[in-house]
This record gives C-alpha cells, structure tokens and sequence, in this order.
C-alpha cells in the first residue's frame, strides 16, 4: 500500500507543515507546482529531499488560486485548463530532474481534484495535458470518478486512492470541505479509517453505511493538525496489519 501526503505547499517565508519530517514517512509525495502554493524554492527543495530518501515525487497541480489556496471552483476553458496543468507538471519535472529523479505521477489539488471526479470537461483538461506531456505517468483520483473513467479511456493509468482523513458521503465523494465532518478530527479514527481501507477497501459514510473504495494509496493531507504524528501512526498501523508498504510507482 502506498501512503501519500501533500507537501511543498507554503510560499516564500511561508511554510505549511513539516515536509522533511513527512518524507521521512511516506511512500510518495504530491508536491505543490506553485498555483494553488508552492514556488520555485520550495519545489526544489522538495524534490531534492524526496529523491534523497527515495520517495516517489508527483505533481500536485491546482487552479491558479495562491490566494484560495486551489479549493475554490474556477470555470476554465478545455484548452487554458489543459495547459495550465501542462506548465505546472513540466516545471516541477524541471526541479525533479535537477534532483535525479523525475516526475511519477499527477494528482489533482482541492478544487481541481472534486470538480475532476463529476466534470467531464474539467477531467479531460487534465487527461489531455498528461497525455500530452508523457502518457506513461498514472493520474491519482477517486474511485469512479470521471477523471479515474477518461484516465483509462486515454490509455493511462488511473490510480484510486482514499483519505485517511476525510469523511465519506454514502455515493463515495468526500464530504465538502465547508460542510461538517469534511475532515476527521479524531486521531484514533484516521489511523482505523487508513487501516479499514487497506485491509477491508471500504470506509463508514457520514451516515453510517459502508462504502467500497478499492485504492492502491492512502493520503494523509500536510496541513492536518498533528500531521506528521499522524502519519507515523498510521504508517505503524499499516505495517502491524501485515500491508507492505511501497510508491504505486
């Protein structure tokens, strides 16, 4: 099982969580390419950390929205859409590069990766610009989504994660972020919640039903109280329950 967190995203004097702690946890990290947070220092620091312990680097693109921080919808059109992704992957691919490694896989951020999984237009903006820029990368997303659904239909490879941190609506969307039990404050039931969906593929919706998620990668989001405790914890619990942990890449 692959465990990701999203890192890289402060700006300029800015730092939001412990990146370097992170990467001492996770399998991958899905790193701000500077529209959503992120600037070009911190993406080559990043990079360079993840390469030194071997972690596996995607491109954690977003709308153009420093001050939203990516988690508000903006409307684009297929081909501006298309190519702001395209711009944000080859850049950070420049800082991998520099580092001795390279970019993995692409990940939607916030807004971007909840309007993917319902919008045609928006999904296939993000296939397109992957396509174009090298087919052979995965493109991490939500079980059943639309974007997961166009991924494969352009011959790539669509990768299902869960949230270890998130709530669940009973069709399996995550709960919005304005909306109550949007994120799990509860320690003991993020870590049971990564553990239910390694071992069992399936989470406990806001109302108490049970909803399949098969996934090849946890996430654990960076801004997360307690972030890197959590992730250690949840690493632990992982590896007690027998999961092997390792980059789907």
């Amino acid at each position: 099982m692959d465990l990701n967190a999203d890192l890289g995203e402060g700006f300029g004097v800015w730092r939001l969580g412990d990146d370097e702690a992170l990467l001492d946890v996770v399998t991958s990290a899905n790193v701000a390419c500077g529209f959503h947070a992120g600037d070009p220092l911190t993406m080559r620091r990043i990079c360079a950390a993840a390469a030194e312990r071997a972690v596996a680097v995607g491109a954690q693109v977003g709308y153009r929205d420093l001050a939203g921080f990516g988690r508000r919808r903006i409307d684009y059109r297929f081909d501006e859409l298309r190519d702001d992704v395209l711009y944000q992957l080859a850049a950070l691919d420049g800082f991998c590069r520099v580092a001795g490694t390279r970019v993995r896989y692409v990940k939607p951020h916030g807004a971007l990766y909840n309007t993917a999984c319902v919008d045609e237009t928006q999904a296939a903006a993000v296939v397109a610009a992957v396509a174009d820029y090298e087919p052979a990368l995965p493109v991490l997303c939500l079980p059943g989504s639309v974007l997961g659904r166009l991924a494969t239909g352009a011959g790539l490879r669509a990768v299902a994660e869960g949230f270890a941190d998130r709530g669940y609506l009973p069709d399996g969307r995550l709960v919005p972020r304005s909306d109550p039990g949007a994120l799990l404050g509860d320690p003991d039931r993020v870590v049971g919640q990564a553990v239910s969906l390694a071992r069992r593929h399936s989470v406990t919706a806001t109302d108490g039903s049970i909803v399949a998620c098969p996934v090849e990668s946890i996430c654990l989001h960076g801004d997360t109280p307690g972030a890197v405790e959590l992730a250690g914890r949840i690493r632990a619990a992982l590896r007690a329950d027998g999961q092997r942990l390792a980059a789907f890449v």
